[in-house]
């Protein structure tokens, strides 16, 4: 069986994480069995439609590298791929049900004759579910065609599984009840239908249900706060999928290669902003220094940071440091400007200490005397002047950082003696010395 799965996005509103993981797990379904992916739109509902959310949930597919197969820009053997063009096959298949008298007319619009039985259906993940149609009063003949001639989603949803061939249907738990209505036109229509994996809905950490408004909702907000693709579609495959081992940090290809619908959950997912900042922590330490300082470069850019030629290194010595690309600019700034502030507490720190005037004007002057510059000798230069004025090395060594940086923390202070160089390091003691205490 050649597997082929959807994602059909309704472009009334921006994509959110809840959409996104249900395009990534059909995604990821396909492609671990070799199968194709499928984008069809919504877009029947021309009140609420807007191109900007219809740009937003390509552009966010795009960017989590969920490429489809077939849909918008690809083409392919069963489209159109929008609803509002596949009119002409919703009332080929109303014509079948007129056929076998499965629809009446009820005041202008059309319901379906359900089949007073009880319906059973075999989720892939949920299980055995079954749904009795023998109470009238609970489960109604519902309308497939409107009044006005426009189908309603159950009906429109079935025909389009049933030409575009889906063999997979994985969606959210709230389309659970769903199902049934769906598996009794399919039985009408004479048509095996596709088999159906629901997956349980995306919480807040607070347990509450996760809206379009919430932190993190919106896939198009992950960019610009500093997140990287591979890392925000790691996050979202664990929010509902268990790779059954310790690991949590996993590349596109590793997700393909592990994903199996026996390994959803059927609780709920938690949504946590901190474990999301952490996976993409790690997947920036997994970057070459190069293509980090690439990925960075905006973002320092939009901070009005010189880049010099120090910003390679400079981005190379926080690339341990940042969990988001948005933090490395407050991270570097010192590497790249000549003018630095220095923390207010920092440089009281450095005041209580009565030596620290006289070992700082020590050590530029012995940095200064250099013939050959490095970070390895330029540290060491630490040691052997704290040493010459009766000092511990690290009694030195908080003060030049605050001297040369501004701040407590931040890279290896060798990396900061090396991409500053010689004359800078020399002139950031003196200024400092002069000026701040």
């Amino acid at each position: 069986m050649h597997v082929r799965t959807r994602f059909a996005p309704s472009p009334t509103g921006f994509l959110h994480v809840g959409g996104a993981r249900t395009a990534l797990f059909n995604f990821l379904f396909a492609r671990h069995h070799g199968g194709s992916f499928v984008l069809r739109v919504e877009d029947t509902d021309k009140e609420r439609n807007t191109g900007d959310a219809r740009a937003a949930i390509f552009d966010g597919m795009r960017w989590l590298g969920l490429d489809w197969d077939e849909g918008e820009g690809k083409g392919g053997d069963y489209g159109p791929y929008n609803q509002s063009e596949r009119t002409h096959l919703y009332d080929k298949w109303f014509e079948v049900l007129l056929e076998k008298d499965r629809v009446y007319e009820d005041d202008g619009a059309w319901r379906f004759r359900f089949e007073r039985k009880p319906v059973t259906m075999n989720d892939l993940v949920c299980g055995e579910v079954t749904i009795d149609y023998r109470n009238l009063d609970n489960n109604p003949d519902m309308v497939v065609r409107r009044s006005d001639g426009s189908y309603v989603f159950h009906f429109v949803n079935v025909v389009d599984d049933l030409e575009m061939k889906m063999t997979h249907v994985i969606r959210g738990e709230d389309h659970l009840m769903n199902t049934p209505k769906h598996l009794q036109l399919f039985e009408a229509f004479g048509v095996e239908p596709p088999q159906y994996a629901h997956m349980p809905l995306t919480l807040n950490a607070d347990g509450s249900k996760m809206s379009k408004r919430d932190e993190g909702a919106i896939i198009g907000d992950y960019p610009k706060a500093g997140f990287i693709a591979p890392a925000v579609a790691n996050f979202i495959a664990l929010l509902g999928w268990n790779p059954k081992t310790e690991e949590e940090v996993f590349t596109m290809d590793e997700l393909i290669e592990r994903f199996s619908l026996e390994n959803i959950n059927r609780s709920p997912g938690r949504f946590d902003s901190e474990k999301c900042a952490w996976i993409n922590q790690q997947h920036l330490l997994k970057l070459d220094p190069a293509a980090f300082a690439e990925a960075a470069r905006p973002f320092v850019e939009t901070a009005s940071l010189p880049i010099t030629d120090r910003y390679p290194a400079a981005a190379a010595s926080v690339q341990e440091k940042v969990r988001l690309l948005s933090e490395v600019p407050e991270a570097l700034d010192f590497l790249l400007k000549d003018d630095i502030g220095i923390d207010g507490q920092a440089l009281e720190k450095v005041r209580k200490s009565e030596a620290a005037g006289t070992l700082l004007a020590a050590l530029a002057d012995a940095l200064e005397s250099l013939d050959r510059w490095s970070a390895d000798a330029a540290k060491e230069c630490i040691g052997t002047t704290a040493k010459a004025n009766g000092a511990k090395p690290g009694q030195l060594m908080f003060p030049t950082r605050v001297a040369l940086s501004g701040k407590t923390g931040g890279p290896d202070l060798g990396d900061i003696l090396g991409i500053l160089g010689k004359q800078e390091c020399v002139k950031r003691l003196r200024d400092f010395v002069e000026r701040r205490l």
